[in-house]
C-alpha cells in the first residue's frame, strides 16, 4: 500500500510541475489529482497548491513493484575519499537514498529545509546545471553550510531524475550541527 501511495505522490508531483510550467493550475479538471478525488470521494473543492514549499515523501516500502521502478546510479564520495555507488529510485531525494544505504549524510531536520547538515557538493558542473535552481529557502540554509562551494546543494532538495544518472556527490569534511556536535544519526 505504501509503495502505491509513493507512486501516486511521485506522479502527482511530476504532473503538477508539468502543469505549472505550462501555466495551468493543479486544480484543472483534467489533472490526475482531480480524477483520483472524483473516483474515491465525495465532491470537494480542489485547492490550488504552490509547489515552492510542498514536500512529498518518496520513500518506498520495498514491495514487489520496487524492482520495476526506474533507478539512477549515484556515487557518494566520502570525507576520506572512498566512494560508494548506489541505485536511487527516480523521485527520491539524495538524503533519503543516503540514509537507506548507510551513507553518513546527516539530515538533522529530516529534510524540512531547517538546517544545512545534508550539504553535498555536486562534483560535475554539467550535472549541477541539470538540477532545478535552489529556492531562496535552500540558499538561506546553504549560507550556514560548512565548506560551501559553487556547486553546493542540500541533499534533501536534490531529487533523482533520469538525466542525473551517473551523478557524483562529495560529502563535505564537516557539518555544522549546532544541536549535537559529533552525533551520527540513525536512518529513519
Amino acid at each position: 500500500m505504501l509503495s502505491r501511495i509513493s507512486r501516486i505522490g511521485a506522479r502527482l508531483l511530476r504532473e503538477a510541475k508539468a502543469e505549472t510550467r505550462a501555466g495551468h493550475l493543479i486544480s484543472s479538471q483534467g489533472s490526475l489529482y482531480q480524477r483520483h478525488v472524483n473516483r474515491h470521494s465525495a465532491p470537494v473543492v480542489t485547492p490550488v497548491l504552490s509547489l515552492r514549499n510542498v514536500l512529498f515523501s518518496t520513500a518506498t516500502s520495498g514491495g514487489p513493484d520496487e524492482s520495476s521502478q526506474e533507478k539512477i546510479s549515484v556515487t557518494f564520495v566520502n570525507k576520506d575519499g572512498s566512494e560508494k555507488t548506489i541505485s536511487v529510485p527516480v523521485g527520491m531525494s539524495m538524503l533519503e537514498a543516503a540514509h537507506e544505504n548507510d551513507i553518513e549524510l546527516e539530515g538533522a531536520c529530516e529534510g524540512s529545509l531547517a538546517c544545512s547538515t545534508c550539504h553535498v557538493i555536486v562534483m560535475d558542473v554539467n550535472y549541477y546545471n541539470k538540477l532545478e535552481d535552489p529556492t531562496d529557502e535552500e540558499n538561506d540554509m546553504l549560507d550556514l553550510a560548512f565548506g560551501l562551494t559553487e556547486t553546493s546543494r542540500l541533499g534533501c532538495q536534490v531529487i533523482a531524475k533520469p538525466e542525473l544518472d551517473g551523478l557524483r556527490l562529495a560529502l563535505p569534511a564537516a557539518t555544522r550541527n549546532f544541536a549535537v556536535d559529533g552525533y551520527v544519526p540513525k536512518p529513519h
